[in-house]
């Protein structure tokens, strides 16, 4: 079995190759937004996903004309393809990618495997900032509103039936052990536990050690074995909607579910909420 959309992704070798190419844009964005500056692929642009991604001060993000402008200013125009990587298997990365498409940009791919694997293959970093390019503009094309789900979309279709829930996140948080991974104290939720139904699929599990995807037969074998296919609705969520971006990419793109959507507002917006069910424990 090969992956639904094979173009979702490219290799180290292959971009490595191509570092030179003006058709294409190669991005980081990372956990650790200073990461770029420690080090990053020859060419490559930042993005803050603090501070570019997000409409502050409302949790929200930016809208379309605002990336476009955005992509602008960065040298970056419409008839390139966008390369985005980043740390820790990619999970920022893939929430830029599910932001990118949400907003209507579909020449977009993840380096397979991010940071991780091109650092251990020795491949080359620096600490050179690109020069800026001029760029002949940006324009967006047709938004994708229903690979995005909002908590009301979660209330109606979910927790009332209708949609399968995958909880990303650790054992520890799905049961209500932890609110949060233990470096990210940040946002936290005022309760603890999952939304009832959900299936608990750690994001991570759909890497493998050198942060590459598993082939597609393994991420097939691993969704089937926990409920979840292809021929129903999937909400993927987690805590902030970045690890939730990871499995929504493995569902939609490399494995092809056609009516997968990312839950963005995750738990501390669904474990905010008043007057809704929440469980805790461990998955049946």
């Amino acid at each position: 079995m090969t992956y639904a959309n094979p173009n979702a992704l490219v290799d180290t070798r292959w971009l490595e190759a191509r570092l030179d190419d003006p058709s294409i844009a190669v991005i980081e964005v990372d956990e650790d937004t200073e990461a770029f500056h420690r080090g990053h692929i020859p060419g490559a642009i930042a993005m803050d996903w603090k501070l570019e991604l997000q409409a502050t001060p409302r949790r929200d993000f930016i809208d379309g004309d605002t990336l476009a402008s955005m992509l602008i200013a960065k040298g970056i125009q419409d008839d390139q393809r966008l390369i985005l990587y980043g740390g820790n298997n990619n999970w920022f990365a893939a929430y830029a990618y599910w932001l990118f498409r949400y907003r209507g940009i579909g020449n977009v791919s993840l380096l397979d495997g991010g940071r991780v694997k091109w650092e251990e293959e020795g491949r080359e970093l620096t600490k050179e900032t690109r020069q800026r390019v001029e760029s002949a503009g940006f324009k967006l094309g047709s938004a994708k509103p229903l690979i995005r789900a909002h908590r009301d979309d979660v209330l109606a279709r979910a927790v009332r039936g209708g949609a399968r829930l995958v909880d990303v996140r650790s054992p520890a948080e799905f049961s209500g052990e932890t609110m949060a991974p233990p470096h990210l104290p940040a946002e936290q939720p005022y309760v603890a536990g999952h939304i009832p139904g959900a299936a608990n699929i750690p994001w991570s599990q759909a890497a493998n050690e050198d942060g590459t995807f598993r082939s597609a037969d393994q991420l097939l074998a691993l969704y089937s074995d926990a409920g979840v296919t292809a021929d129903e609705e999937v909400i993927t969520y987690c805590r902030i909607g970045e690890r939730s971006s990871h499995t929504w990419f493995v569902l939609s793109e490399l494995l092809g579910f056609p009516r997968v959507a990312n839950y963005d507002g995750s738990w501390t917006e669904y474990g905010s909420l008043v007057g809704v069910p929440v469980e805790t424990g461990v998955a049946a």
